[in-house]
């Protein structure tokens, strides 16, 4: 394989943490591992330096609304443009809004071809813009045909969002390659009673997990009502991760007498996540906005039993080594009413689902998929 000069353009990075950032950081590290250089354009956070990583940042501003995302600026010194850009193989776009169409610009003033991987449902998000909400979802779904149908290739993690795009009005080529993780650090999660004990889960006490932001978007609140409709039944509900509805949720729980049955961890280290997976009695995944959902793959690869809202990405990811339910607090609760105390019987199969998410292949794909790329605006 051919080393390339890759740039990424991206709306959010460091030292935020989520799944896009988890996705960027992923295949840059592994397209760096076979040679390549990778350079990631991205907005300055204010209070952030760089350590490592030849990471350019741009002037932002904060955003009018409670998110991590921030207005980039679309600035870039003439010495990175002539040092860096122009000499790129190919950019990849991770996002269709500023820093997607400087990427664009780019790519059309030097002749380079443009992947742009659709990362979030936009319509989902729709409730962090203080406009009429319909108004705001068929706004998301135009900018997101315009900008894929201006890329070369589009990258979908699974193949229900590559149908989802054509509905759209996607006519631009299509290419589903799933994110990946490390599935040797996940795979490595072994079910630990002292941490069980530390989390307030007693010994015949079933935990439940929850693994992601605190948002809206991702219905976490269903967890927390189906929790109260079966609070005698000795479950555990421990959720993992900080967002804007983190206040919301603690205030539901209170109101509903479940908080003591709650434990809300905040952000937690990913180095500490495999071992959480695996010593839940069940992961939970009530989101029907994702793309692909990275935790469900790692919580595949724990050998984590999985309850999951019942949406085509999460059956693609899944490959029928979980259960789906319908996206409503009533279902859940009758399926945490059937999780049983102990390990998953059917670990070795979630590990096998979840091999079809190595970084390594990602890798593999991405190289190949970028070089197919150059050679086609060449041929063209």
């Amino acid at each position: 394989m051919q080393s390339l000069r890759l740039g990424f353009f991206t709306e959010i990075y460091r030292p935020v943490v989520n799944g896009v950032v988890a996705s960027v950081e992923t295949l840059a590290e592994g397209l760096r591992a076979r040679g390549n250089h990778v350079y990631c354009f991205a907005p300055r956070i204010p209070g952030y330096d760089e350590k490592d990583d030849p990471v350019f940042r741009m002037p932002s501003l904060p955003l009018p609304t409670r998110t991590s995302y921030r207005l980039t600026l679309p600035l870039v010194s003439r010495r990175d443009r002539n040092g860096i850009i122009k000499r790129l193989s190919l950019i990849h776009a991770h996002s269709p809004f500023v820093t997607g169409w400087m990427g664009l610009r780019y790519a059309r003033r030097y002749g380079i071809p443009l992947v742009y991987t659709y990362h979030p449902q936009l319509e989902a998000y729709a409730h962090y813009v203080p406009f009429e909400p319909k108004a705001t979802r068929f706004a998301a779904s135009t900018i997101t045909r315009a900008y894929a149908n201006q890329a070369d290739v589009v990258v979908v993690p699974t193949a229900a969002m590559a149908a989802r795009l054509r509905e759209l009005g996607v006519i631009a080529r299509i290419e589903i390659v799933p994110t990946g993780i490390d599935l040797v650090r996940f795979g490595s999660g072994r079910r630990d009673d002292a941490l069980r004990e530390r989390l307030g889960v007693a010994r015949d006490d079933r935990l439940l997990l929850y693994v992601g932001r605190l948002a809206k978007e991702k219905s976490v609140e269903l967890l927390v009502t189906a929790l109260a409709r079966v609070r005698e039944t000795g479950l555990k509900l421990v959720v993992a991760g900080d967002g804007p509805a983190r206040q919301e949720l603690e205030r539901r729980a209170r109101e509903m007498r479940v908080l003591a049955f709650t434990r809300f961890l905040g952000v937690v280290d990913r180095a500490r996540l495999p071992d959480l997976y695996a010593s839940a009695d069940a992961f939970l995944m009530p989101s029907t906005t994702e793309t692909q959902g990275l935790v469900l793959a790692e919580a595949l690869a724990a050998g984590a039993h999985v309850i999951a809202s019942d949406t085509p990405q999460n059956r693609d990811v899944l490959g029928g080594a979980g259960v789906v339910v319908a996206p409503t607090a009533q279902a859940f609760a009758e399926a945490m009413l059937g999780v049983t105390q102990g390990g998953n019987p059917r670990a070795d199969s979630a590990r096998e689902a979840a091999s079809r998410f190595s970084a390594e292949r990602q890798t593999d794909r991405m190289q190949h998929l970028y070089e197919s790329a150059i050679a086609d605006l060449r041929i063209a």
